[in-house]
């Protein structure tokens, strides 16, 4: 008896899986979100602030690993 409850528990949690997919997506069309106030600012906004922090992050790195591609004895090559 117990395999046949597991055999049917498995097509009855799917079914309503599939219920609640489909109540969840009918609620939120018929209440959807407020909209972002500015979102296309927001993101051009971004889009400008992250070339900056990547450029922080790169230079950071740098700063903290170049002692190990120093080699002793060469001539410095770094720009002032």
């Amino acid at each position: 008896m117990g395999d046949i409850l597991l055999a049917l528990s498995i097509p009855v949690l799917v079914f309503a899986g599939g219920i609640h997919a489909a109540c969840e997506s009918w609620w939120r069309r018929r209440r959807p979100a407020p909209p972002a106030p500015c979102p296309h600012r927001a993101a051009r906004l971004a889009e400008h602030a992250m070339p900056v922090d990547a450029e922080g992050v790169v230079d950071g790195a740098y700063t903290r690993l170049d002692g190990l591609y120093d080699i002793p004895g060469a001539p410095d090559t770094r720009a002032p």
